[in-house]
């Protein structure tokens, strides 16, 4: 397997595959106002659900602390997820808190049905960019695909101010599912053709157990990348960076790039320097994972910083993660194999 390509880190703090500790993805909240079928399907997460009493959430005074100490170990980026991180209350003042930290960008991952409101405030607390999730511009298909017939229009006034407030080059997510919103993608590739904006196309994940998923409704990114190439040419680009989960391409014509994420067909494990924070303060070393590590419970419990640095440390180094590769061991999950949902460890 394929170990990272360049070596800026500290080989003392690579885990077992060789991999350094880059990014950190920190869920405030557990809520989403969407019901999407590959994430929080209504059938599961209806409106009866219980989610996490708001006594077991980390505070933004827990987070930080714990963001500090991974930075201290290497983390230079924060990625703030959910559920839907916008539904948590105040969020701008973790931000502002986060961006004290010298030297790492802080970035926000939404369904864009609140940016337009926290945009600006976001932005002057020193936010740096945001991806947007938007499986498709067919309103019909968008309001099915979250199931709470959310409109296409108010997501892309969202996009539309968040950009004018400097949170780019802003991402847009789309998974990609078989007979679902599939018909939909040169629609999206078009709209952001001639912007800034970089549409993400994702294969359609196994993550969790409630999602239904099946490999019959994965596209892969290569009929992806063939079915628009074939009406705006395209070529590959470079990583940005060591771990850069999507593939790149721009259009031959300088109209841009688009990006794909090929967790199924072409698993990125070899490189991945990520690490997740849940709601409730578990440290997390794989989307795919089982089970975490509760950090929240060593705080509250009166761990000093050096402790809490020891328990990172071990968590890190004794990491051997690649779930992805190795899916068609892990295709028959036994009971107590089963995965924690991405509404809670964050996407």
């Amino acid at each position: 397997m394929a170990k990272p390509h360049d070596h800026d880190y500290d080989d003392n703090f690579i885990d077992s595959l060789g991999r350094p500790l880059r990014d950190l993805r920190i869920s405030v909240t557990d809520r989403c106002n969407f019901r999407c079928q590959y994430c929080m399907p209504k059938e599961i997460f209806g409106p009866e659900f219980e989610f996490l009493p708001r006594e077991d959430i980390m505070s933004f005074e827990e987070i930080t602390r714990i963001a500090t100490l991974s930075a201290s170990l290497g983390v230079t980026k924060f990625r703030l997820t959910g559920g839907e991180p916008l539904l948590r209350a105040d969020l701008h003042k973790l931000v502002s808190k986060l961006h004290e930290i010298p030297n790492v960008e802080i970035a926000l991952t939404t369904n864009g049905t609140l940016l337009k409101n926290y945009a600006q405030l976001l932005s002057e607390s020193g936010l740096n960019r945001v991806t947007v999730s938007l499986d498709s511009l067919d309103d019909q298909t968008f309001r099915q695909m979250n199931d709470v017939s959310f409109p296409v229009k108010a997501v892309l006034e969202g996009i539309e101010t968040a950009g004018h407030f400097g949170l780019g080059p802003i991402k847009i997510n789309a998974v990609v599912r078989k007979g679902v919103n599939d018909h939909t993608l040169l629609d999206l590739a078009a709209y952001f053709r001639g912007t800034s904006h970089i549409v993400r196309f994702i294969e359609y994940m196994d993550v969790g157990n409630s999602n239904g998923w099946v490999m019959d409704e994965v596209i892969p990114s290569s009929r992806i990348l063939s079915l628009i190439g074939k009406i705006y040419p395209l070529e590959e680009l470079p990583s940005n960076y060591s771990g850069e989960v999507a593939s790149r391409y721009r259009y031959k014509d300088g109209a841009g790039e688009i990006g794909l994420i090929s967790s199924i067909t072409a698993p990125f494990c070899g490189n991945c320097t990520r690490a997740r924070l849940s709601a409730d303060g578990k440290f997390f070393t794989c989307l795919f994972a089982s089970s975490g590590t509760d950090i929240l419970k060593e705080i509250r419990s009166g761990a000093t910083d050096k402790h809490l640095i020891e328990m990172l440390k071990s968590i890190w180094l004794r990491r051997d993660d690649q779930y992805s590769e190795l899916r068609t061991k892990y295709m028959r999950l036994s009971p107590e194999e089963k995965k924690i949902e991405m509404s809670y460890i964050g996407g």
